[in-house]
């Protein structure tokens, strides 16, 4: 597999990243917009962070996709259950309430998390160390284009014709993702080694977990991506409070904002390939700091919607290279032969810091106000991108992170 042209395994990857992006853009994006025009509070619209727990959990099972069964198999199976569920959404009634959302959502981020970890161990295993910044680029920019897809058209496709077609549309686009998995080829199980006992694998996760350095490093992720967190989850509901409508939130954030990540996307490939992951980690993080003062501003009604629109495209270009600096590590610190197992702990982490900074930012922000919440976020983006570089200075590790830390 090694060996496939590199085309190849670019289409594979992007369309992997694209398929997880796009429910994800609408469950994140869309559905917030969606549930405040309704009238719920922030309070009650930061609860949807619980249905991310599978992925912050999803490191319980990833053992089993490293060791069990064909990624091909998988991939194809979580990938056709994608869409059959948005073809089961399609047909609900959104007069009878907003439950039957709330469990499809679930379900569909259960699909989402556990085709990740397949999807993540894969790249590991087919890149190398001076391939990583650029394919992250590829990594996060197929998955920024299916938030386009989710969080801008799709939004746009409910609010003109409505909630069955918007979700048929959205079967029809995963259904494209599933081609290029047609196409893997992958070694027979006899000629892999026997798996790990079944019980062995439910605590694998543990022992990758308690490799040394690896603990502390998922706590510098935390520290580096908690106010970043707390800005950006609550960005759509902020807009809707600035009576925006909803197509325009739509184009906003849901295409122009992912658009002008697309070119963080490729910046920050290039950024990290050129500079090395240290800079790249202090510039960036420093930067997306930068980006939410305007946000800032806003909120205390200075700048009208022409600020809103010029922090939408500086923040979707600045926190995308951030991304792609923080993804580029991540995917230095993991073992390629618990490729899968390892990335997935410390996306888990990732991913759980988001649903604790949306919460935090809530609750700040129905307390005390938007400007308050956007000060704390920024605070805590500088304070957590300084504890990171600053921490790894001292001691990079896990191990293969003192590999590549301050080469270039």
């Amino acid at each position: 597999m090694t060996a496939a042209p590199a085309t190849r395994r670019i289409v594979l990857l992007s369309a992997l990243y694209l398929a997880q992006g796009l429910p994800f853009g609408f469950f994140t994006l869309a559905l917030p917009v969606v549930l405040r025009e309704a009238g719920l509070s922030l309070t009650a619209i930061s609860a949807l962070s619980l249905l991310h727990l599978p992925w912050a959990l999803k490191f319980l099972w990833a053992p089993y996709l490293d060791h069990l069964g064909t990624r091909k198999a998988w991939l194809l199976t979580l990938q056709s259950s994608s869409v059959i569920g948005a073809l089961l959404l399609s047909r609900l009634d959104l007069d009878a309430g907003y439950l039957p959302v709330i469990v499809g959502a679930f379900v569909f981020n259960i699909i989402a998390a556990t085709q990740d970890i397949v999807t993540d161990g894969l790249a590991v295993r087919l890149l190398d160390t001076h391939e990583r910044g650029l394919a992250n680029a590829v990594q996060v920019g197929a998955y920024r284009v299916g938030m386009i897809l989710g969080g801008g058209l799709l939004l746009w496709v409910f609010a003109k014709t409505g909630w069955s077609t918007m979700f048929a549309s959205m079967a029809a686009l995963l259904a494209l993702t599933v081609i290029p998995v047609l196409t893997l080829v992958e070694p027979d199980r006899s000629q892999r080694t026997a798996p790990p006992r079944f019980a062995v694998l439910a605590i694998g996760w543990l022992q990758r977990l308690l490799v040394p350095g690896m603990l502390s490093f998922a706590f510098l992720i935390f520290c580096f991506r908690f106010g970043d967190a707390m800005v950006s989850t609550l960005l759509s509901p902020f807009l809707k409070d600035q009576r925006l409508s909803t197509e325009t939130i739509a184009l906003m954030k849901g295409t122009v904002g992912s658009s002008t990540s697309l070119v963080g996307a490729v910046l920050g490939g290039w950024f990290a390939f050129r500079v090395g992951r240290r800079f790249a980690l202090l510039a960036t993080g420093l930067g997306q700091a930068l980006t939410f003062i305007p946000y800032w501003v806003a909120s205390l009604g200075i700048g009208g919607v022409e600020l809103l629109w010029a922090a939408t495209v500086i923040e979707g270009v600045v926190s995308t290279m951030a991304t792609v600096a923080l993804f580029t590590l991540m995917m230095d610190a993991s073992d390629p032969e618990h490729a899968g197992t390892d990335y997935t702990l410390l996306a888990s982490v990732y991913v759980l810091v988001g649903s604790a900074g949306q919460f935090a930012a809530a609750l700040i922000a129905d307390a005390a106000g938007y400007p308050t919440m956007f000060a704390i976020g920024i605070a805590l983006t500088i304070i957590g991108t300084l504890a990171l570089v600053f921490a790894l200075d001292r001691r990079p590790l896990p191990a293969r992170i003192a590999e590549v830390w301050t080469a270039r």
